[in-house]
């Protein structure tokens, strides 16, 4: 898994590199994100939830280790996180069903591999 751990590692070093030149639109953000990803009507859960289908949808890696992690750690299990990526593969269609290989690895990652 160390493309995981090499990603962790690069988006940690940029979010620092980031938040060291005091970006103004980078802090706005994570302002955002603060404010999207709190728990309101929706918990963080389920709002990390979603963020993994969407990541499955646009095939962005780095967004599902980011919100497959984040979602463990609000508490999701393997069956909630599988039936996120299964509705990212519903709405991306075929090429969805690749991109869903890496969240799978990232699972594997987080839960160990089952």
């Amino acid at each position: 898994m160390s493309k995981l751990r090499d990603m962790t590692h690069r988006r940690k070093r940029a979010h620092t590199k980031m938040v060291a030149l005091q970006s103004p639109v980078y802090k706005a953000f994570l302002d955002m994100e603060a404010a999207t990803f709190g728990d309101g009507a929706l918990t963080k859960m389920h709002k990390e939830l979603i963020a993994v289908g969407i990541s499955v949808v646009i095939n962005c890696e780095s967004c599902m280790q980011w919100h497959i992690e984040q979602a463990a750690k609000a508490g999701a299990d393997q069956k909630q996180l599988l039936e996120a990526i299964e509705v990212g593969i519903e709405m991306g269609g075929g090429p969805a069903t690749a991109h869903a290989r890496f969240a799978l690895e990232v699972m594997a990652d987080v839960f160990g591999d089952a």
